[in-house]
């Protein structure tokens, strides 16, 4: 006995063969089996193909450090506010893998100077500084931090790059926390780019 096109078999399903009107959830299939195959993929995802990665320890260890910078819980003035709301679900620095923020410089190895600098923070933060351990990167956030903004006399610093390296520069004032969540960016292809990674974590 056999089944017609627009026919189904006796437990529901449709035949084999192609019908007309065969419309289910993702549109119209040819049967009932590729309807699976769909509600399969949509809910599973496809199947990823095997293979093997090649790439340098330099290129590894960079990808790994630059997904995990972890910037310390650290701010001088009003641009820490911005700093902080960088910090919320609404900007979310979650997924650039840079959420977590240390009380110590022990456990940091970004520090991002918020703010303007006195002479009298100065030897506070170089000390700070020189506390995190290697490798460590610093993001001047703000016209104050980088070049003393309004503030031109003698109680202020004139650029926090006279007592420590400065890797990225962030300009406004305040800068809104989109503007450090690009230096972020920045900061992680510098950390991708660099060379000789291996030989520095090796002390070779």
């Amino acid at each position: 006995m056999t089944i017609g096109a627009g026919q189904n078999s006796s437990s529901g399903r449709p035949t084999a063969v192609p019908q007309q009107d065969d419309r289910y959830l993702f549109g119209t299939l040819d049967s009932f089996g590729k309807n699976q195959d769909k509600l399969k993929e949509v809910s599973w995802g496809t199947d990823l193909p095997e293979g093997v990665i090649l790439a340098s320890m330099d290129a590894a260890i960079n990808w790994v450090r630059k997904n995990s910078v972890w910037p310390m819980t650290f701010g001088l003035a009003c641009c820490a506010i911005e700093m902080m709301s960088m910090g919320g679900s609404r900007y979310d620095i979650a997924r650039f893998g840079s959420e977590v923020f240390r009380p110590s410089p022990r456990q940091s190895d970004l520090m991002v100077i918020a703010g303007r600098v006195s002479q009298k923070m100065a030897p506070v933060i170089r000390r700070l500084y020189e506390q995190m351990p290697e490798p460590k990167w610093v993001i001047s956030m703000g016209a104050c931090a980088t070049s003393g903004g309004v503030f031109n006399n003698y109680a202020l610093l004139q650029g926090v790059n006279q007592i420590i390296p400065v890797d990225v520069y962030v300009p406004g004032c305040p800068p809104r926390p989109e503007q450090l969540l690009y230096a972020i960016t920045l900061l992680q292809e510098k950390i991708q780019q660099e060379r000789g990674t291996l030989k520095n974590t090796l002390n070779l």
